[in-house]
């Protein structure tokens, strides 16, 4: 893998908010961000200029997800309001304030049709994808929610919180199938790498390794100088990790040896870098407290 590598290399920076971007995500063609300037605007992928979709709230947006086959974009806002809106009517079809505090993670379980929202009280929300209807409510008084995943198979999900425990539970009953310690002060990303394997990132600055039947501990390094805040897998077994330390880094997954560090001299982030979203194979884009979307493209990867 390391002897095929080449260098990710920006294609393009995408500039027009007035404030941190805090989540992003792609439908296929557009990409979608959300800001403390409380906005959520759409990105054409190419040339970087902003779509005629753009949304203005009152309170600021944490987090959004595309979900249902592109159909519709949850909002999650810093007050606890979940804003759903239609993609192709342009218009909002569900408002909720089941949630009091910062939504700080939406994830869609495409298996199940479920969408699981996590806020600041430690707080999840699963709801129906399609008829937009609450499953059910759960108060895991485990502190901040940030990062939800659903697993390859959808039977099951994961979350991380600011407890510093991984959670791990079941798609149709809810019930917590496994739970054990993470990371000091926070689980803040995650990413499944097999049907076996979970690795995760926390506020600890470092990246675990775990294994899914036992869940045991397979592997732990300092990975950055702060807290990361999100994990990517690209083929060819590249891992991609953003960071507080203003860095992204691309890994060797199998051997989780640096490959390229990016940083501001290398046409990277001025600040925390707080999100990424795969575009294709080859392709990923970061944002940032900068106020800008960065599009990567890996030369030699086809």
């Amino acid at each position: 893998m390391t002897e095929r590598y080449l260098s990710v290399q920006k294609k393009h920076t995408i500039s027009g908010h007035a404030g941190a971007i805090y989540s992003m995500d792609f439908d296929g063609t557009f990409i979608y961000s959300a800001s403390a300037d409380k906005y959520v605007v759409r990105w054409n992928l190419n040339d970087g200029t902003q779509d005629s979709f753009a949304i203005k709230f009152a309170s600021t947006p944490y987090s959004i997800c595309v979900f249902n086959e592109n159909k519709y974009l949850a909002v999650g806002l810093a007050n606890g309001d979940l804003h759903i809106f239609s993609i192709e009517e342009r218009k909002e079809v569900k408002f909720y304030t089941q949630h009091k505090k910062g939504i700080f993670s939406i994830e869609e379980n495409s298996v199940t049709g479920q969408i699981y929202v996590g806020d600041a009280d430690g707080n999840l929300s699963v709801w129906n994808a399609k008829s937009l209807e609450l499953v059910i409510y759960l108060p895991l008084d485990c502190g901040k929610i940030r990062k939800i995943l659903a697993s390859f198979s959808g039977k099951q999900f994961f979350l991380g919180a600011q407890d510093g425990d991984l959670r791990i539970l079941d798609s149709e009953t809810f019930n917590e199938d496994a739970r054990f310690f993470g990371h000091k002060d926070g689980v803040t990303a995650l990413l499944q790498l097999s049907g076996h394997e979970l690795i995760t990132g926390g506020k600890d600055a470092h990246l675990k390794v775990w294994d899914l039947i036992s869940n045991q501990q397979l592997k732990s390094i300092p990975a950055h100088n702060f807290v990361i805040y999100d994990l990517m897998r690209l083929k060819n077994d590249l891992l991609v990790s953003a960071s507080r330390d203003k860095s992204i880094k691309i890994w060797d997954v199998n051997s989780l040896t640096v490959l390229q560090r990016i940083e501001r001299k290398q046409g990277g982030h001025s600040h925390s870098v707080n999100g990424l979203v795969r575009i294709s194979e080859n392709q990923f884009a970061s944002c940032s407290d900068d106020a800008m979307v960065k599009i990567w493209e890996f030369e030699g990867l086809k």
